[in-house]
């Protein structure tokens, strides 16, 4: 093999594709699959949500991955928000988050293939609106099963602390995934969080994907309130891939 043969080998996408791109958007349930050893994979999407008593826009959200291992991704979470109040108006960077998952087990049988996230959210490193008082720390563990060739069921268990306050809000989430084609795919969801001293709170959301190679996919999603004191609706739209 001559030297450009070797070089054409080396940078060729079929060595990099591996598997199709695993992503954690646009649903609310975390995928337990992690990005491959050695690559950076970016998750950026642009939302806008109606809450009870004001407007917020995310112009972007971003997860930022990079392949520690095999089994273990590094984390980076990036907001850019707009809130629109009735007598304010906030803007700039959210307290930032770092954070990792690990894959605890393959899928076997009854046993959904199954991994562990954890972030901390970063207080002082943000915009003035945004700054809190105290390490924010985060965890899920997210699972999934296989039900046939182009149905899956995954979903994820929880808790957070308020940055602010440190209060704790317990959550959950459900989703059926469904392949459409080679490149499309959509999903239902249900998803709720259970604050401390507050009642829980309810939503569904569903979307679609559009996979335009191994390493480069589209969504779009929407979602509305069942139940509870929350985000009435959201829209979201985003761009993921890894390099």
């Amino acid at each position: 093999m001559n030297k450009l043969n070797i070089l054409l080998f080396l940078i060729s996408p079929n060595l990099w594709s591996q598997s199709p791109i695993q992503c954690d958007r646009p649903d609310q349930t975390e995928t337990p699959f992690t990005v491959p050893k050695n690559r950076f994979q970016i998750e950026s999407g642009f939302s806008y949500k109606k809450d009870v008593d004001h407007h917020n826009y995310s112009i972007p959200s971003t997860l930022s991955k990079y392949g520690l291992t095999q089994k273990m991704e590094l984390r980076l979470i990036t907001e850019w928000n707009i809130e629109n109040y009735p007598a304010e108006h906030l803007s700039g960077l959210q307290p930032i988050q770092l954070g990792f998952k690990i894959n605890l087990c393959d899928e076997k049988n009854a046993r959904p293939k199954t991994s562990l996230i954890a972030h901390v959210v970063m207080p002082k490193i943000a915009s003035a609106d945004f700054k809190a008082n105290h390490l924010g720390p985060n965890f899920r563990f997210t699972m999934q099963h296989t039900l046939s060739e182009k149905l899956s069921l995954g979903y994820n268990l929880g808790a957070q602390w308020s940055a602010d306050d440190l209060r704790r809000t317990w959550l959950y989430t459900a989703t059926l995934g469904y392949s459409l084609s080679k490149s499309w795919g959509c999903y239902v969801e249900v998803f709720g969080f259970a604050p401390q001293f507050e009642s829980a709170n309810h939503s569904f959301d569903g979307g679609f994907t559009y996979l335009i190679s191994d390493d480069f996919m589209l969504d779009l999603s929407a979602g509305k309130r069942i139940a509870g004191v929350t985000a009435e609706y959201y829209t979201a739209l985003g761009v993921s891939f890894r390099i």
